[in-house]
């Protein structure tokens, strides 16, 4: 079985991160609405469930899953990629370091770092925080991390812009201020879960610290200990059931 991916493939999985990062943008990088990632009393003492973000008028996700309309597209490019298998025929080359291999995407872990007092982060700082962070510039125009010595994995996690259109021009960077950046990683990824929060935390805090930036979760609530375990909880239960589930094929 030829691992290599043709042009067209290519093309198409490129399309589906853009849906991926364009969507994330959209969805996390508006103000909020009154009330919008707010706790309540109850959910800090009693775990009830959270109020979360929501996309136009539409019913909120539920915690864990991707938004219906990015769902039906992501879905209807995983089928043109299913359709281009069989009338290419250029030579396979290898994706490009930061291209998600095609595979359907359950979950999307966000964090942000934004500048402290909301003070905007500018280009040149941003870049070379990034870089000693250990993230690589790459495709579509944002940064990703990537498995050691296996770029065609997929990137571990990415960090776009949190203003729209999400990527960063290295053209002008000098004159890019940002409010601050999203970092996210879609699962199943080429590493567990667990794994991948445990990279992606780190270097958003390493980040933050090299900008003079807070971290906020996904409901731009300042991220504490408490939300670290308990999302630290929820990926490690996800594993399992991975894990599970790759037992029942063999």
């Amino acid at each position: 079985m030829d691992s290599g991916l043709s042009a067209t493939e290519l093309r198409v999985i490129i399309a589906i991160l853009g849906a991926i990062v364009f969507a994330l943008i959209y969805l996390f990088g508006r103000p909020k609405r009154p009330g919008q990632g707010r706790r309540t009393p109850a959910s800090r003492e009693s775990g009830a469930e959270r109020i979360e973000p929501t996309l136009g008028d539409a019913e909120p996700a539920a915690q864990g899953e991707l938004d219906a309309g990015l769902q039906a597209e992501l879905d209807k490019l995983g089928s043109e990629i299913s359709a281009s298998r069989h009338d290419g025929d250029e030579k396979p080359k290898r994706p490009l370091p930061g291209v998600r291999p095609e595979q359907p995407i359950e979950r999307i872990v966000t964090l942000f770092v934004v500048g402290r007092g909301g003070e905007p982060i500018h280009g040149p700082d941003l870049v070379v925080a990034a870089e000693k962070a250990g993230l690589a510039f790459g495709d579509r125009g944002i940064f990703h991390r990537l498995v050691s010595g296996k770029p065609e994995a997929g990137p571990i996690f990415s960090m776009a812009n949190m203003v729209k259109p999400g990527h960063f021009d290295m053209r002008h960077v000098d004159e890019l201020h940002s409010p601050g950046v999203t970092f996210f990683m879609a699962l199943p990824g080429p590493m567990p879960a667990l794994d991948a929060w445990e990279a992606m935390l780190p270097t958003a805090q390493r980040l933050a610290e090299l900008l003079d930036g807070t971290v906020l979760d996904e409901e731009r609530n300042a991220l504490g200990r408490q939300r670290i375990a308990h999302l630290r909880d929820e990926l490690r239960a996800w594993d399992r059931k991975q894990e599970r589930g790759q037992i029942r094929l063999r």
